[in-house]
């Protein structure tokens, strides 16, 4: 069971973000990557779609002996968590819950949440951030346009001011003093982010909470290797050729193999 590997997906390149800061957080686990290519975005489908989808995701990374799976995806988080956990007998970890609980911590209670339009209209965020801090004011907003400025390695363009700019507004008017980068792609746009917010407002970034959850999940569990490991291996479910191309600055290094499978069914 200790050697099994950790099984993250996401519906593209994302959720490589959660997957370097796990890899960050626990250097000796194997990873397994599943990257759904072939029917991304899932920001913009239905909530029944997406559970779908991620149940299909589920079970190929189940299917490869994982030991915890973990849904890199805010949207699948979003609509998806309750589906997952019941069907898979393995811990399941999103990526909305340990991003709540850091943003709870505001000193003012004024939250912003910025994420994709399926993750947004959920209202998981708001939810979960006042589970932990029943008085807090949270405003979100959808930014759709950041996703494909940070795929493009436009992140630190002048469009990419531009459009921050333009969201965020309403957040600097709200004077928040905490915002949720709610979308796995926004931190490749954290330096534009903080940028237009200010140096006073503390970004969360979900992917760097999700891998502390993973870590303490391992430690209050038992579930940590003890040795070796190490391992990276990624599967999508298009051609690699894109996804390896715009998922490696997301990474921070090559990422080698890239296997194409297919799990609908």
């Amino acid at each position: 069971m200790l050697h099994r590997a950790i099984g993250i997906f996401d519906s593209g390149v994302g959720g490589l973000t959660v997957f370097k800061e796990i890899m960050r957080a626990l250097p000796r686990e194997d990873l397994i990557y599943l990257g759904d290519t072939a029917r991304v975005p899932y920001g913009t489908k239905s909530a029944e779609t997406v559970r779908r989808y991620a149940l299909e995701a589920g079970a190929f990374l189940v299917d490869q002996g994982v030991k915890v799976l973990v849904v890199a995806c805010n949207t699948a988080s979003a609509v998806a968590l309750p589906a997952l956990r019941e069907r898979f007998r393995l811990p399941v970890i999103g990526v909305i819950e340990p991003g709540a609980r850091r943003a709870a911590q505001s000193r003012s209670g004024r939250i912003g949440v910025i994420g994709t339009e399926g993750t947004i209209a959920s209202g998981r965020y708001e939810d979960a951030i006042r589970s932990f801090l029943p008085e807090a004011s949270v405003c979100s907003t959808a930014c759709p346009l950041l996703v494909p400025l940070a795929e493009e390695g436009w992140a630190e363009h002048a469009v990419a001011h531009l459009v921050a700019d333009e969201y965020l507004a309403r957040f600097k008017q709200r004077q928040i003093d905490t915002l949720v980068l709610g979308c796995t792609h926004y931190p490749l746009l954290r330096k534009v982010l903080q940028g237009v917010v200010g140096d006073d407002v503390t970004l969360v970034d979900s992917a760097e909470q999700t891998a502390e959850a993973v870590r303490e999940l391992f430690a209050e569990q038992g579930l940590a290797r003890p040795d070796g490991g190490g391992q990276r291996t990624f599967f999508v479910t298009d051609v690699p050729d894109r996804f390896v191309r715009v998922g490696e600055p997301f990474l921070g290094q090559a990422l080698g193999r890239v296997t194409q499978v297919r799990i609908e069914g």
